[in-house]
């Protein structure tokens, strides 16, 4: 699903290849909060395996519970990543961007800061709609996929319900999309560019999610060509 995450810390395997740690960091960031048994599910692990794992990432500061009450009887604990936990997922160059366009702030004034953040969607379109010409839906779709995880988004493409969705579990840039939410809607308007298509986008990490999520909407020409 995209490139390898950089999780180098002590007990992960090195890029390319996935360690059960990293295998529930991993999970933890795609799903937000788990409990134990339901990480166990999904790796397709036991849970004690899994509870070793938690106990130990939750001694290096990478993870922590909190209860939570389903109902009747004992509340469980979920399991989620911490502000450590989140730093190891891919963050491309966002110090030294953060910096630059202090710069230009100061300089020129913020809306060119945006204008440039918004020129990279512009590359990438450029880039992407070279590369897909003449290629169905299902296939930009992919591309574009794959296109973002490079960028560290780690971009996953499926469905819900009939319609196309594309999951972006990290944001490579949290802090300047904080500081210039105006680069999440000139990403909205990328991806429609790109997809040449109707994108909605459901789930924004900036609300509290733990993902963006769009829902793709191909018109019935492109979906029968």
């Amino acid at each position: 699903m995209g490139a390898p995450l950089p999780l180098a810390r002590s007990g992960m395997s090195p890029a390319g290849r996935k360690s059960p740690r990293h295998a529930v960091l991993l999970e933890l960031k795609r799903v937000g909060r788990l409990t134990a048994r339901s990480l166990a599910e999904r790796l397709g692990v036991s849970v004690n395996a899994v509870r070793h794992h938690l106990k130990e990432l939750e001694a290096e500061g990478l993870v922590a519970y909190e209860r939570v009450h389903r109902g009747v009887g004992a509340p469980a604990y979920a399991y989620g990543l911490t502000a450590d936990g989140e730093a190891l997922f891919p963050r491309r160059y966002e110090a030294t961007l953060t910096a630059l366009l202090d710069r230009m702030i100061e300089r020129d004034g913020r809306a060119a800061a945006v204008a440039m953040l918004e020129s990279r969607f512009a590359e990438l379109s450029s880039r992407l709609r070279t590369e897909l010409v003449g290629r169905g839906p299902a296939e930009r779709l992919q591309a574009l996929g794959r296109a973002l995880s490079e960028e560290g988004y780690m971009a996953e493409v499926g469905e819900q319900g009939g319609v196309a969705t594309l999951t972006e579990h990290n944001c490579a840039i949290p802090a300047i999309a904080e500081r210039f939410p105006e680069i999440c809607a000139a990403e909205a308007r990328f991806l429609a560019e790109v997809l040449d298509a109707e994108v909605d986008r459901r789930e924004h990490m900036l609300a509290g999610c733990s993902t963006c999520e769009y829902y793709v909407r191909f018109n019935a020409a492109q979906e029968t060509s």
